[in-house]
């Protein structure tokens, strides 16, 4: 059945900053085709569902929502579902949800307007899923709600195989964007306006390995982008811990762009796990990792993310991934309950850790780290910090929202003018996880 061009879309995103970063190019290359974004889905006549399968969870709400516009009695709108679920279900997808026009995967999305000519030509049901990222994104045209801080893509893919993990079959292998089209991206980001860019990766460390004759690796970009006048922070997410190296650390610790925060997944406390998860590293080793950048950078926040219940897992390693959580005194935790992906190597095994034993180690690690949080707010207090000013509170519009360097939210009282520039702040209390300040006028940076 031939489908009515449409003139307004919605896109809803699940998951990462990948996917979020994924959907602003998705909705620049709408709004260049003339297109209006709705932010109401009853109100667009294309929907696009930007979906997510790290976590059953994610997947299963994608799922559902998506399931449910198929017992509208008169469908309207054109549907689409893109990101991580589209390559790891590819087709299936039409089985499961007979009622969605087109599926577009994570390599894929240069193509967006061709797929959706081919629905509104022929009326029929529309799939690319290339399992290898291989077309350059026009970054530039990205759509971005923020006009402070952006997201900008260095590399795509993974290489590491971890055996929990669907990235390596919903993303592909790890390629490296041109040294060129980044630092170009960011100076077009700067002259915007724009003060603050988190580069993303599955794994950042491994940037330009893929390229070897760039002769460019990750901390080389990390000098280039410093040199951009105005671009005041730079920030990146995910390091895995084997790629990180000393010249990385030694870039946070000197260049005044880069902040003093790295993502840095342990996983599990267990050397055995850790084998079995296929990281690749012994605790032994990730501790000396983590020795040497707090001496280099003795300033540095740690953020990690930590699985519990992974299949066979016993108290006693349990036990030891909570010791470690303990000693280490990350300020940010990602902790999570382990659930089997179909299509990952941990499906082979017997998800045999009871759900309630899983639940019951993670309230455990939750409350650990709680305790750990708050004893580093405590310390906070009184002191006066860097934060960049990010936009109007949304609860209270008489306070400012802002960020320290190493992820802290701060609330103040201050003028509009004042978002997009780096301020000091005294710190007086906070109100659970966000802190509460007063500016110190006179002190703009």
């Amino acid at each position: 059945m031939q489908k009515q061009n449409p003139k307004t879309f919605y896109v809803k995103t699940y998951g990462c900053q990948m996917n979020e970063l994924d959907s602003e190019i998705m909705i620049g290359q709408l709004e260049g085709r003339g297109l209006t974004r709705s932010h109401e889905e009853d109100a667009a006549d294309l929907l696009i569902f930007n979906t997510c399968s790290i976590r059953d969870l994610a997947e299963r709400k994608a799922m559902g929502k998506i399931g449910l516009l198929g017992l509208q009695r008169q469908k309207r709108s054109i549907i689409g579902v893109t990101g991580c679920m589209a390559n790891a279900k590819k087709d299936s997808l039409f089985q499961k949800l007979p009622h969605i026009d087109f599926i577009l995967g994570t390599n894929n999305i240069h193509d967006l307007n061709h797929v959706l000519d081919e629905v509104l030509s022929s009326g029929k049901q529309t799939i690319r899923t290339d399992d290898q990222f291989t077309h350059e994104l026009d970054y530039l045209s990205a759509k971005r709600d923020d006009k402070v801080k952006a997201y900008v893509s260095i590399i795509r893919g993974c290489d590491k195989y971890c055996t929990y993990c669907v990235v390596p079959y919903t993303r592909g292998p790890e390629v490296s964007r041109h040294p060129d089209s980044i630092v170009e991206e960011c100076q077009h980001l700067v002259s915007q306006g724009y003060r603050e860019v988190t580069l993303l990766g599955q794994n950042v460390n491994s940037y330009g390995k893929d390229q070897p004759e760039w002769g460019t690796l990750f901390h080389d970009i990390l000098y280039k982008l410093d040199k951009i006048p105005g671009l005041e922070r730079i920030r990146f997410m995910t390091s895995h811990p084997v790629d990180i190296t000393k010249e990385l650390m030694e870039a946070i610790r000197d260049l005044k762009s880069v902040c003093e925060f790295v993502h840095f997944p342990l996983q599990a406390g267990s050397d055995r796990i850790l084998k079995k998860m296929h990281r690749i590293y012994t605790v032994e080793q990730y501790l000396e990792k983590v020795a040497m950048l707090r001496s280099i950078v003795p300033n540095v926040s740690l953020g990690t993310d930590i699985i519990v219940g992974f299949p066979t897992e016993t108290e006693e390693e349990f036990q030891q991934t909570y010791d470690l959580l303990k000693q280490i005194e990350y300020s940010v935790a990602f902790l999570f309950s382990y659930s089997p992906r179909k299509g990952t190597p941990a499906m082979r095994w017997n998800d045999d850790i009871p759900e309630e034993v899983k639940q019951d180690r993670l309230q455990r690690l939750l409350q650990l780290q709680e305790q750990i949080t708050a004893k580093q707010r405590q310390e906070m207090l009184g002191q006066e910090i860097e934060v960049l000013v990010e936009k109007r509170n949304f609860k209270d519009e008489s306070l400012l929202k802002a960020r320290t360097r190493c992820w802290k939210n701060v609330l103040f009282n201050g003028d509009e003018s004042l978002i997009g520039t780096l301020q000091k702040v005294k710190l007086h209390s906070y109100s659970h996880q966000t802190f509460l300040g007063e500016l110190i006028h006179g002190h703009g940076l």
